[in-house]
This record gives C-alpha cells, structure tokens and sequence, in this order.
C-alpha cells in the first residue's frame, strides 16, 4: 500500500490553541497519523509584513486571504504587540498532539526569524536558535524530540549538520522527489531527508482561479497514481482552521484513492535505507511560493 505522509507544520500561537485541536479531530476521524512539527517560542508573526517588498509576497497575500488565516491580532505579533511564547502559553495544546498517539518533532524556535535570517546565518547563530527549540521541546514533552522539518523549507549547511548531531534519523526540511540521504558541502550526512513532494494548498489557492474545490481535484488528480508514496505539508492556521473542510475532503479522497495516511516515522519504517539515494541540497524556487526554499537536487557522483 502506497503512503501519504501527514506534516502539519504549526507556526502561530493561534494556529496551535486552535488549528491543531482542529486538526486532531479531523485525524482521528480518518483514522490517520500525523507528524505535528511545532513553533516553539515567540510568536513574531508580524514580522513576516516586511515581506510584502520581497517578489511575489504580495500577490500571495492577496490570493490566499492570509488576515483571514491568521487573524489580525496574530498578525501585530512583534509590532504592535509583543510576540507571545508559543510553547508556554500552548502547552496543553502541544501536549494533547502525543497523548492522542501522533509524532511530534521541532519546527522551529521563532518561525519568522529563522526563516528570515538562516539562510546567511554561521554557526554560532543556528545553534542557539537551533539548542532554544531542542531544550524547550524537552521541557513540553520530557524526551528528545526524533524529527524536525525546517520553517519556510529554509536551512543552512549548519542546521543539516546539527540534525546529525542531535543522532535524529530523518527529517523533512526541502521539497523534492522522494527520500535521500543529503549532501552538503560534498559531504553526505547519515540522516534521511522525507522532502515535501505535493504542493500545499496555500501555494494552490487562487492561481487561475482555483478555489477549495479546485485545489482538491487538482491535488487527488496528482495522486492518482498509488505505486507513489507522497509527503503532503499543510498549516495548522489554515487546514486547522478555516480550511478544514477542505482537509477532511482530502482525507476521505486519499482513502478511497488506497492510501494509508501516516506520520514521518511511520514512513520511515518502511524505508529500505541501504538503497536510498544522495543529493545535494540547492535552492530554488517553486511555484505559488514567494523567494527560494531548500530543493532536492541533483544526484552527485561521489
């Protein structure tokens, strides 16, 4: 049976308190797995509005109704307001995610600054921030967390080094193909890269036209195809919220489709890792999304 693999990236203090009961619901009712990935301190979402100067932020914004999504409040985080700590004031919320029987793993610290900054960042900025989500998950959930996958699809050489470090087996930081071992700066490192392989729905949503139902006829008719496994990204903020209908369609189509819905570690169990493939991390762009984000490239010789 060919898999579907469930990442909720959750970036908000909304998003948390009230997409991913949301969420929960949802999953237990398609009786699927996910792999929650959780912003874990402040909340600067606001931040993210100097954006709108950056190629095609813009009319990103306007197609996907992102004050809508968000909520105004969420969006004064870290301007008009002070960006509230995310894992402090939702740690039931993040709490109920494992107890209900779904993985949980790191996001991020503070989703707008890192995806802003990591990119040019050296190494003593990417471990602090990188130590602040590691020692605040242990504190929420009293275990190492096993997974992580990169807000915005933004990494560096030293934040892959640091998932090695952390002895983490896989991660989900890109978008590409299928699973790989990465190779950065020449090196191949030892953990397994579960890249993003389906557009999300934010990246879907008012591009010539499609609306909800729109994007889901388009996302069942890329997967079709049931000898391929796919890795599905969505938000709590959205999918959690406002688009749930639109989830819980989604859900009941990949099961008719003969899918079996499952979280990161699932997937993983599955994989036979002696014959995975290396690639290099490059970046570049994809459709319906503003600047570049981490690509799985091509394959080297090494």
């Amino acid at each position: 049976m060919a898999h579907i693999v469930l990442k909720i990236d959750v970036d908000t203090l909304r998003g948390t308190r009230e997409g991913v009961p949301n969420l929960i619901r949802l999953l237990e009712s398609a009786h699927a797995r996910a792999t929650f990935l959780f912003s874990l301190g402040p909340d600067h979402t606001g931040w993210a509005l100097k954006r709108l100067f950056r190629r095609g932020f813009l009319k990103k914004v306007t197609r996907t109704s992102i004050i809508e999504h968000y909520g105004f409040k969420t969006l004064m985080y870290g301007t008009l307001l002070p960006g509230p700590d995310i894992g402090i004031r939702a740690v039931n919320a993040m709490r109920a995610v494992a107890k209900e029987g779904h993985e949980t793993g790191i996001h991020t610290w503070d989703h707008v600054y890192w995806q802003d900054n990591v990119r040019m960042s050296d190494a003593v900025w990417t471990k602090r921030q990188m130590k602040n989500a590691y020692t605040r998950y242990i504190e929420i959930f009293d275990t190492s967390p096993v997974t992580h996958g990169a807000a915005g699809w933004q990494m560096n050489a030293h934040a892959f080094r640091q998932i090695d470090r952390w002895d983490m087996k896989y991660a989900s930081d890109g978008r590409g193909n299928a699973p790989h071992y990465p190779i950065v700066d020449g090196q191949r490192l030892n953990h397994v890269q579960i890249p993003t392989t389906l557009p999300t729905v934010d990246e879907l949503i008012g591009i010539n036209g499609l609306d909800a139902d729109g994007v889901l006829e388009y996302l069942l008719t890329l997967t079709i195809n049931v000898e391929k496994d796919h890795v599905f990204t969505l938000h709590a903020e959205l999918e959690g919220q406002k688009l749930a209908p639109l989830f819980s369609k989604l859900l009941t189509g990949w099961t008719d489709q003969g899918y079996s819905l499952v979280a990161m570690e699932d997937y993983y169990s599955t994989l036979d890792l002696k014959k995975l493939p290396a690639h290099s991390m490059v970046w570049g762009r994809i459709n319906g999304r503003a600047g570049e984000l981490i690509l799985e490239g091509a394959t080297p010789t090494l």
